[in-house]
C-alpha cells in the first residue's frame, strides 16, 4: 500500500468520520496521543457503567447495549491495558443485563423506542448469546480483569460453544475472539480444532466475491497473523484477501460498508470504522510500509 493511498485513507477520515475515529487514526498512524480516545470514548458513556449514545452507528439512543459495551473494548483494548476502575464499571452494567441463561444479548428491549436499525428494533430474543458475550469475555480474559460476571459469563460461553453445531459469521468472530484468549488453552485449541469446518463453512473464500454484500472473509476472523482464526485458512487464501482488501479501497479514500445502511449518517460512521479496521489489518501483515509511526501505546 503506497503513501498516497495512505493519505487518500486520512483525508476522507477527517472528512467524513467521527471525533472519535480521527483521533483513533491519528493514534494508530501517526503517533498521536491515546488520551483523546479515552476523552471521546467517554462522552458515550453512562452512568450505570455501560455505552450508548450511537458509539455502535446503528443504535442511536441513549441508553446503554451490550454491543456498544463490545465495541468500547475493543477500543480500549487498542490502547493497551484496561483500567481496572473501567472493567468494573463495565462488569457491573453487564450484571445487571445479564439473562438468566448467564450471557448477555446484542440489545436489550429498550432498542424497540430509540432511534435504531431496522433489524435492532425488530429484535424479539433477548437472551444471552455467544456474540457479543464470548468477545466481551475474551477482551476481559487479555487483560485479567477479575470480576464475578466474567467468570459465570465464561462458564456460559464454554457450554454454548461445547455444544455448538452450527454457527454465523458473527457468532465465529466471537468465539474467535474467545478463544484467543481464554485461560484454558488446552480446550481453547481443541474446540478450535472441532470447530475449524464448521466457522469456513460461513466464511466467504472466494476473493472474488468479498466485496459482496453480507460476506465475512477470512480477514475479519483473522485481523492479525497472531490471531487464533490465522490457522484456519492457508497462506494463499490469507494474500488473496489481503489483495482483494487492498483493491476495494474506494475512490474517496475510503473502504466502504458491505451491508444495506438505513441512514446516510450510519454509512458514514460505520465508513470511517471499516477504513480503520482495514488500515490495520493491511498494517498487521505487512501491508503497510514500516516508516509509517507506529502508536504509540501505554
Amino acid at each position: 500500500m503506497t503513501m498516497e493511498d495512505l493519505r487518500a485513507a486520512e483525508h476522507f477520515i477527517a472528512r467524513t468520520a467521527r471525533l472519535i475515529d480521527r483521533h483513533r487514526f491519528a493514534f494508530h498512524f501517526s503517533s498521536g496521543p491515546a488520551a483523546p480516545i479515552l476523552s471521546a470514548l467517554e462522552s458515550y458513556r453512562n452512568i450505570d457503567g455501560g455505552y450508548g449514545n450511537g458509539l455502535d452507528p446503528d443504535l442511536r439512543g441513549h441508553g446503554s447495549q451490550p454491543i456498544a459495551v463490545e465495541t468500547a473494548l475493543r477500543y480500549l483494548d487498542e490502547l493497551g491495558p484496561i483500567q481496572r476502575d473501567t472493567a468494573a464499571d463495565i462488569c457491573k452494567y453487564l450484571t445487571l443485563v445479564t439473562h438468566d441463561n448467564g450471557g448477555v444479548p446484542s440489545v436489550l428491549p429498550s432498542v424497540r423506542y430509540t432511534e435504531a436499525a431496522p433489524w435492532w428494533r425488530e429484535t424479539d430474543d433477548f437472551t444471552g448469546e455467544l456474540a457479543p458475550t464470548a468477545s466481551i469475555v475474551g477482551i476481559l480474559h487479555k487483560h485479567h480483569d477479575p470480576h464475578p460476571w466474567r467468570d459465570r459469563a465464561t462458564s456460559f460461553c464454554w457450554t454454548r460453544i461445547v455444544g455448538l453445531n452450527w454457527t454465523d459469521p458473527i457468532e465465529a468472530m466471537a468465539i474467535c475472539t474467545f478463544l484467543q484468549n481464554a485461560p484454558n488453552r488446552r480446550r481453547a485449541e481443541e474446540q478450535l480444532e472441532r470447530l475449524t469446518p464448521m466457522i469456513r463453512a460461513v466464511i466467504e473464500l472466494d476473493p472474488d466475491a468479498s466485496g459482496h454484500l453480507h460476506v465475512h472473509t477470512p480477514l475479519d476472523l483473522a485481523p492479525s497473523p497472531d490471531h487464533i482464526a490465522r490457522r484456519l485458512f492457508t497462506d494463499a487464501e490469507i494474500d488473496k484477501h489481503l489483495d482483494a482488501l487492498q483493491s476495494q479501497q474506494a475512490d474517496d479514500g475510503g473502504w466502504p460498508i458491505n451491508w444495506e445502511s438505513w441512514a446516510e449518517t450510519a454509512t458514514n460512521e460505520w465508513r470511517g470504522i471499516i477504513t480503520i479496521q482495514r488500515l490495520l489489518t493491511l498494517r498487521a501483515y505487512g501491508r503497510i510500509d514500516s516508516s509509517v509511526p507506529a502508536p504509540l501505546r501505554v
